[in-house]
């Protein structure tokens, strides 16, 4: 690989790593935890005992879905925002002859990092889900309040609503998009006229001013002004 390839590779690592960290304030996952919460371990702290930390072993577990969902995001979200910049640049820099073949290019490397690094980071979350979510359990939660929190996320009816999630998300989405798109169209194409007018293009689908067709009087020269009124 060459020294730029190691150096996009090492960003790319970089770039997911950081991301990687919103993972151990993703305490919302257990529907409890507040995602500003300090992960510390007192010194004084005593050790859980064997039945609490069967207890967060078993919350991890039944969590696992979700912040595996969560890594495969974090890792994704690199490569789209690296293939919006690319369409834009395909536009603009590429012949059009040679772009459907730069875009099949780039589809394959953005296919190839997301098969490298889904698995990287999802094996790198579980890893450090009992040092992060786990602790903060085992120190914020009692026994008592763990089984609960558990029978909860095992209840048909948590089941039946995650189920339903999806599904009332996208009838919210369709209305919001329904609802606030007249107030929202006009703002977005003022922009985008704002836009357009600081980068100095031309209007989209805008006609080019049409040449003056009125000649110079004789013995006028172009663009001086008429000495006096034509005489009929």
């Amino acid at each position: 690989m060459s020294p730029k390839g190691e150096c996009r590779s090492a960003e790319h690592e970089g770039t997911l790593m950081i991301g990687l960290s919103r993972i151990a304030v993703t305490l919302a996952l257990t529907g409890a935890l507040s995602a500003h919460a300090q992960v510390t371990t007192p010194a004084s702290s005593p050790p859980a005992s064997p039945a609490k930390k069967e207890l967060v072993q078993k919350l991890l577990l039944q969590q696992q879905p979700a912040v595996e969902r969560l890594a495969r995001s974090l890792a994704e979200e690199p490569a789209a925002r690296l293939m919006q910049q690319a369409g834009a640049a395909l536009q603009t820099h590429v012949p059009p002859d040679k772009r459907e073949a730069a875009a099949k290019k780039i589809e394959a490397d953005v296919r190839k990092y997301v098969d490298e690094a889904v698995p990287l980071v999802r094996e790198r979350a579980i890893k450090l889900m009992p040092s992060t979510i786990g602790t903060a359990l085992e120190e914020k939660f009692t026994e008592d309040e763990l089984r609960q929190l558990l029978g909860w996320l095992e209840s048909p009816v948590n089941k039946k609503y995650q189920q339903m999630a999806p599904e009332l998300q996208d009838t919210l989405v369709k209305k919001l998009v329904a609802d606030a798109r007249p107030a929202i169209d006009t703002q977005l194409k003022a922009l985008e006229a704002n836009v357009i007018k600081a980068l100095g293009v031309p209007v989209p689908g805008a006609s080019a001013p049409a040449p003056s067709t009125t000649k110079p009087a004789s013995g006028a020269r172009p663009g001086s002004a008429s000495s006096g009124p034509t005489k009929p």
